[in-house]
Formats: C-alpha cells, structure tokens, sequence
C-alpha cells in the first residue's frame, strides 16, 4: 500500500532536499506544497486540502526563519511557527495523521557547557526562538504520538543561507569579519532529509510525541565555519574573528547550542557525518 506524504514548506532548503531523495521512493507518493499551494496559516485551506487529498504523514518544513526581522515582525513569526502548527496539529489528530516538524536549536539560551539533551529545560532568547518553541508545545498538548526534530544552522545549496552568503561576499571582499564566540554545528539540508526518510520507515516504534536531536558531528563558530567555507572553495578572502558584543544584532543567539544526539543514533542505528565532509559535499553540488 502505497504511503501518503505531505510535505509543506516543499520551497525551501529542506524541502527541497526531501523532494530529490523522494524520485528514489516510488513507494511514497508525496505532495509538495508551499505556500502558494496551501497556506498553513489557514486552517479552512488546509481542511480542504486534506479532504480532496487524504494523506498518511504530514512533514512540515514551513518557517519563519529571518531570525532578526521576526524582532519587529513578531505577528508573522508566530503566525507561521506556532498557530499553523497548532492547526497541522489539530488536523493530525482529527484525522490520524502523523506528525514529522522542525525545530531548532535556538530554543535552548546557550547557558550550557555540554551538548544539549532532548530532556534540557528550554529558555528562548529571541522572538524566532520563542515562536518556535510555542510550536513545540502547541504539538506536545494537541497529539498523543508524533516527532520534533530539533536541528541547527542548517544550510544546502538551495535558498539563501549562511553558505552561499559567505561565498557572495567573499568573492568580492579582501576580509570578512565573523563572530566567534558563538558555538554550534553547521547541519547539511541533505544529511537531515536522509534522516527524516529513516524515521518515516520507522514511525510504527513511535508511541508519543518524541523530540529528536538531529545535526552534523562536531562543533564549530561561526568563524571556523566561514573559514571552512572559503578555503575549501579556493576563495581568496581572509577570515577574522570578532566577538558577538562588536557585531550587534536585533535578535539575541545562543553562545552554545551543541545538540546532544545519542537519542536519535540510538533509534535509527546510525553514524552522522561530521560537519566539514558534509559542507564539502555540498560545495560541490553548488559548483556542479
């Protein structure tokens, strides 16, 4: 029998990931939509839309994701990432549909000297960040079963992010200043997809609605990560160091949000690649 997926937010980095691994499953049949396509913020829409296509799993990849913008623009953070997914959640489990949603590791306020474990109290610094962790709860009170993956500085070679910023202005800058102090690990869009396809196949062992923590091995700034960025490019651009207190943002991050991911390696029995194997992976699709 033929497994029906809904894939919203199928427009960006994630999404897009899911969409290219999806022609090897002919087994699944999937409708990627976005926002165009179903606006998730309209409940009555996405009613209709699962009448007139009844589905098995709904995967949601739709975010507010501009970080700083969300500070003057709280309505529509909170719109996307907490009452669409109040609504997903609610029709879910009207309709016994299980639930696949995207966090983040801003949740946490970065206070931590360790990795940060699935159980760890949350604290949001930032109105992205709280948004988000709202869409966590409005998904923990409305469904008995269903999953959170909690991800961090995702990046690929679709939509815009940190990578492909890095190279724009590398290319036409001598030096690029970049903060230090702040510490996570970059995660490969396709890395996360692949992972996402394995607990698809494993949604049966699920009996709650369990919270995953899922990015690349190892630990970098965002320092190490530009100056990874441009030396395996061949860019010619010197990388420095600043403090976060000498580069001001709206939104404030977290200093430290290494995610624990020993729950998810032991669910799906599966190694992680560390970070600069991924990134190299995907520089090579960007120039391919």
């Amino acid at each position: 029998m033929t497994t029906k997926i809904l894939v919203t937010g199928a427009n960006g980095q994630l999404g897009n990931e899911i969409k290219l691994i999806s022609r090897k499953h002919s087994d699944i049949h999937f409708y990627f939509t976005d926002v165009d396509e179903l606006d998730i913020t309209q409940i009555t829409h996405v009613e209709n839309f699962l009448k007139e296509n009844p589905v098995d799993i709904i995967i949601n990849c739709a975010a507010y994701n501009a970080v700083d913008k969300a500070e003057e623009d709280e309505e529509s953070a909170f719109l996307i990432n907490s009452i669409a997914v109040k609504y997903l959640s609610q029709l879910a489990f009207k309709k016994k549909i299980f639930f696949i949603h995207i966090s983040t590791d801003y949740v946490f306020d970065g206070t931590k000297n360790i990795p940060y474990t699935e159980s760890d109290i949350v604290n949001p610094l930032s109105v992205y960040a709280r948004s988000k962790q709202e869409g966590e709860s409005q998904i923990q009170s409305t469904l008995k079963r269903g999953i959170i993956i909690r991800t961090s500085w995702l990046y690929s070679e679709y939509g815009s992010n940190f990578v492909k910023t890095i190279i724009k202005f590398a290319k036409d800058r001598d030096a690029l200043n970049v903060v230090c102090d702040q510490v996570g690990t970059p995660t490969y869009a396709k890395d996360l997809a692949e992972v996402i396809f394995k607990l698809i196949s494993r949604t049966n062992k699920i009996r709650e609605v369990e919270i995953y923590h899922y990015s690349n091995e190892g630990v970098a700034s965002w320092y190490d990560f530009a100056k990874a960025i441009v030396e395996i490019s061949g860019i010619n651009c010197q990388i420095n160091p600043v403090e976060t207190k000498n580069f001001p943002l709206p939104a404030h991050r977290p200093f430290f949000s290494i995610l624990n991911k020993s729950k998810i390696k032991k669910f799906l029995d599966i190694d992680i690649p560390y970070w600069r194997e991924s990134l190299k992976d995907c520089l090579q699709n960007i120039n391919n």
